[in-house]
């Protein structure tokens, strides 16, 4: 199964080659070590050559496109590259090849992939994931990631070869001493992952992820456990159950025995670690399943929760659950950003957790203890058959929630009285309400469903960045992922779980997420159904709510107040340019897109356009760009050929800054763009 391409030893000779060329930086280079930057997930580096009165000069310093890296294009390229002693690696493609770049240059050092046939055809979570891990003790360097078909493989950073002494031969199959049998089988069982491994001292961590989409098959899927492994050998060191087996902590939050039936609950997303606490913080998702709970009654830790694990044992040190009993799919999707702030005139160690419901949890991440209150608050319960609704939810009440939550008539589209009339026509037969307002069965003429931003609002994978010196936190969120959720019986033969979501009148099917069968082991990609309860709604072909449709905030963390927040990306053209807006001065929107991450340098926050727009200033394209941090003014542009797919990452090499973004979407395949200042200018 295994294929190193440029593969033998005519390609570790190569390799060997280019990367002696490359391999000394300069003194005082900065580098990009982890997928967040650090292991605190800041996504910062204290850099300034690049700055306001500059960025707008930034030229392309060099590009590759992934194309080959498979046997189809990928159009959905969300790595964030890493950069060490002047080499960027990263992963590509629809096989999810390992590529090393020069850093400077963009010249190819060598590549990795792995053919895996049969498992990678039926891997849950297909394409080139979200990118990989970096070691070294000093003298030997390793590469890290994780293949479609969920296996860790170890590769010796100057060569791209397997390391012989990691598992088998550098591979550790995920599937096996999973404290579980993955069914059905070991090829076609559904586990996998799309994140990065994270690599802390002399132990890598590794969660689970299982398919994307609102209908699983069955209620007692494979269960998302966290394991930790020995860098060197590959050795298991420890598992964290996030379903508690019985006889452990939490396993009576699940009533009626419902842990020993329900899976999922796993870290899909990023994880973060403070080694000298000697923790890991597990941002945990929901159960089995997303909209449904009737048949795992009870709070059911550890779903949405953050948990504090000891690095050396893997026992629980803390846990904070932020939802109790999830029916919204608000699974934590990104990792926690680990700062220190002073709150009061009192020092702390905090967490801060962005979260798809807009509120950022703060935390002592010592303690778990919350920095501001998060009373339990009544919410309100639904009305499916069997559902088992928590009565109340912890909300913060410091940050307020930075992006909408719950969808109200104030929310809706108001350019003119007529358009809100509209969009009130529209809503009539749906439920409106704040955020965990619960989906409803769904009915003809009504309620159709409940009108909510779950799945793809507020803060998903790309998460959050901060600045440790400012401990102000930058969260970007999309403010329009408007979804419908109704719920219906499935048909005979579709799932094991009791209601699914789907609107009455139209045919429940099965929805399934868009890297569904899209790897290059896999056959083409079959169109997305769009029936069963799951679309966008709209008014003239405008957004049925009113703008901002995203937005980046500044949220000071010594006070938790937010200083700024502004609208990211232009309006979109088909707003700009729809006629019943002719005459209107529509402000600046921002672009509905969940996908965006942003980076902070010491002057700037940085983040591209998640569609494509045509204006008078610039041709067809997306804009990479960049705000003043202290006030969120747009300071400066440069344009990019497809939207933002991958968070952008920075870092220096001979005393040069450079930018690198992945940009994918729409008819544009996968390709990462370096930019950097003319060598005039640096």
């Amino acid at each position: 199964m295994k294929a190193t391409l440029f593969g033998g030893l005519a390609a570790a000779l190569f390799a060997t080659t280019a990367l002696a060329q490359t391999a000394a930086p300069a003194t005082g280079d900065v580098e990009w070590t982890t997928y967040a930057g650090d292991l605190s997930g800041s996504r910062y580096k204290p850099l300034d050559q690049i700055n306001a009165a500059n960025f707008s000069k930034l030229e392309v310093a060099w590009r590759f496109k992934t194309d080959s890296l498979g046997n189809r294009p990928e159009f959905k390229l969300e790595g964030t590259p890493l950069e060490v002693g002047g080499v960027l690696y990263t992963t590509a493609g629809t096989r999810r090849a390992v590529i090393a770049l020069d850093a400077a240059t963009g010249e190819l050092l060598w590549v990795h992939g792995e053919h895996e046939g049969a498992r990678g055809a039926a891997a849950p979570r297909q394409l080139s994931g979200r990118g990989l891990a970096y070691w070294s003790d000093g003298d030997e360097k390793r590469i890290l990631y994780v293949t479609p078909g969920y296996r860790l493989i170890a590769l010796d950073a100057k060569t791209g070869q397997p390391v012989p002494g990691f598992g088998d031969h550098g591979v550790v199959d995920l599937k096996l001493d999973f404290d579980q049998t993955i069914r059905p089988d070991i090829t076609t069982g559904e586990a996998g992952l799309h994140a990065t491994p994270l690599v802390v001292g002399d132990k890598v961590i590794v969660g689970t992820a299982f398919r994307e989409g609102f209908t699983p098959e069955h209620m007692n899927n494979n269960k998302g456990y966290v394991r930790c492994f020995d860098v060197h050998t590959g050795k298991r060191l420890w598992t964290f159950h996030t379903i508690p087996k019985k006889g452990e902590f939490g396993y009576d939050t699940w009533l009626k025995g419902s842990a020993d039936t329900t899976g999922n609950t796993a870290v899909w997303t990023q994880m973060s670690a403070d080694p000298a606490l000697n923790l890991v913080y597990l941002p945990v998702e929901s159960p089995t399943s997303d909209f449904y709970g009737g048949q795992r009654p009870g709070a059911g830790l550890f779903g949405d929760s953050i948990v504090a694990v000891d690095l050396t044992t893997g026992e629980r040190k803390w846990h904070f659950q932020q939802i109790h009993h999830e029916i919204w799919d608000y699974d934590n999707s990104s990792a926690p950003l680990l700062m220190d702030i002073t709150v009061g005139g009192k020092p702390i160690k905090a967490l801060a957790q962005p979260t798809k419901q807009g509120f950022l949890y703060v935390f002592d991440r010592t303690t778990g203890k919350p920095v501001w209150p998060m009373p339990e608050t009544a919410v309100p319960k639904g009305d499916v058959p069997g559902e088992w609704y928590a009565p109340t939810q912890p909300i913060p009440t410091k940050p307020k929630a930075y992006t909408r939550n719950g969808v109200s008539e104030a929310d809706l589209i108001d350019f003119t009285p007529d358009l809100h009339k509209k969009a009130m026509e529209v809503v009539k037969n749906y439920k409106m309400g704040p955020v965990f307002t619960p989906p409803v069965v769904s009915k003809l003429p009504g309620p159709l469903g409940t009108l909510n931003m779950s799945a793809s609002g507020g803060t998903n994978w790309p998460g959050g960045s901060f600045d440790p010196e400012t401990h102000i936190a930058y969260v970007y969120a999309c403010n329009s992922c408007i979804e419908s959720i109704g719920m219906q019986k499935p048909p005979p033969g579709m799932s094991d779980i009791d209601w699914v979501v789907g609107e009455a009148g139209q045919a429940v099917q099965m929805i399934r997420g868009p890297g569904e069968n899209a790897g290059a082991d896999a056959p083409p990609p079959s169109k997305i159904p769009t029936g069963g309860g799951y679309h966008t709604l709209n008014v003239d072909g405008l957004p049925i709510l009113k703008p901002p449709y995203s937005t980046i905030s500044a949220i000071n963390l010594d006070t938790g107040d937010i200083l700024w927040q502004i609208p990211h990306g232009e309006t979109p053209d088909f707003v700009r340019n729809n006629p019943v807006l002719k005459g209107l001065n529509v402000p600046r929107t921002g672009q509905t897109g969940y996908t965006i991450g942003t980076l902070v340098t010491k002057s700037l926050v940085i983040a591209g356009d998640s569609m494509v727009t045509t204006t008078p200033e610039h041709p067809r394209g997306a804009m990479l760009r960049a705000y003043d941090k202290t006030n969120g003014k747009e300071v400066g542009t440069v344009w990019m050929p497809a939207p933002q797919s991958g968070s952008p990452m920075t870092y220096t090499v001979n005393g040069r800054q450079f930018l690198v973004v992945a940009v994918s979407g729409g008819n544009y395949s996968g390709e990462y763009i370096a930019y950097a200042l003319p060598a005039a200018d640096k």
